[in-house]
């Protein structure tokens, strides 16, 4: 069986940073933990101009949160520590000082859709729909959820979190500004990712660095609401209603 993964690459200024779950991306504990460390590793790095984000495979980008590591948690500091995870990831991501070029080629459910959200800049395929699915399972995307109304407005989040158990199609969400632009297959994607990356790579890093800061302005207060809000989902995971729907996910 494969098995689960997060490498970066850095070839003439690009940094790749890719990860993988057989389980449709899914992100247990280490994994966000590998991921939060490696874009750290490349906002440090002198030879690293501008930062792709990817995952594996050709129709899940991202499944959001591993089910199977939230059926274990027994305590509400397990249940912070989880959902940790994803606000450091976005946080690593808000500070990195070199754009984050995102890549979905299929689906974002979740805490995908907030990763998508973090990065400067989203390219996607057709089959790029998303999902904010918390609210279904009886917890809500409370850490994700000021990444994703910065970027698509409280209205569409909110719409989104609603509806919990509807995809929205790659379309919607270009329309809503998740996506800057939407390709018929994942080809194409690659080819547009290229392009833009090498023009990205002959920008001055210093106004790189502090137009970053412009478009990241009043998110200063993200490294501890995040947190707080890690908190709240650790606590509503815990219930009887979130155990009991996890459950019947449960795989071996």
């Amino acid at each position: 069986m494969e098995q689960p993964f997060v490498t970066q690459t850095v070839i003439e200024g690009v940094s790749t940073i890719s990860f993988y779950n057989p389980s449709h991306n899914a992100l247990p504990s280490v994994l966000l933990s590998k991921l939060e460390a490696e874009i750290n590793t490349a906002s440090t790095n002198p030879n690293v101009s501008v930062v792709v984000l990817q995952s594996g495979g050709d129709r899940t980008f991202c499944a959001g949160a591993s089910f199977n590591e939230l059926i274990a948690i027994e305590t509400e500091a397990e249940g912070k520590l989880f959902f940790s995870g994803f606000a450091k990831v976005i946080n690593a991501m808000r500070k990195c000082p070199k754009f984050i070029i995102c890549k979905v080629q299929g689906k974002a459910v979740g805490g995908g859709v907030g990763i998508a959200a973090a990065a400067d800049y989203c390219l996607a395929t057709k089959y790029a729909s998303i999902k904010l699915s918390e609210l279904s399972i009886g917890i809500g995307p409370f850490v994700i959820e000021p990444a994703v109304s910065r970027k698509i407005g409280v209205i569409a989040m909110s719409e989104m979190t609603i509806n919990a158990t509807q995809f929205y199609d790659a379309n919607w969400a270009k329309q809503k500004g998740l996506y800057a632009d939407v390709f018929d297959n994942q080809e194409a994607l690659n080819v547009a990712v290229e392009t833009l990356v090498q023009q990205l790579k002959t920008y001055n890093p210093e106004a790189v660095k502090a137009m970053k800061m412009v478009m990241w302005e009043n998110t200063g207060h993200w490294d501890s609401l995040l947190l707080e809000r890690a908190k709240i989902s650790g606590t509503l995971v815990l219930s009887n209603f979130t155990k009991s729907v996890l459950s019947k996910y449960k795989t071996t």
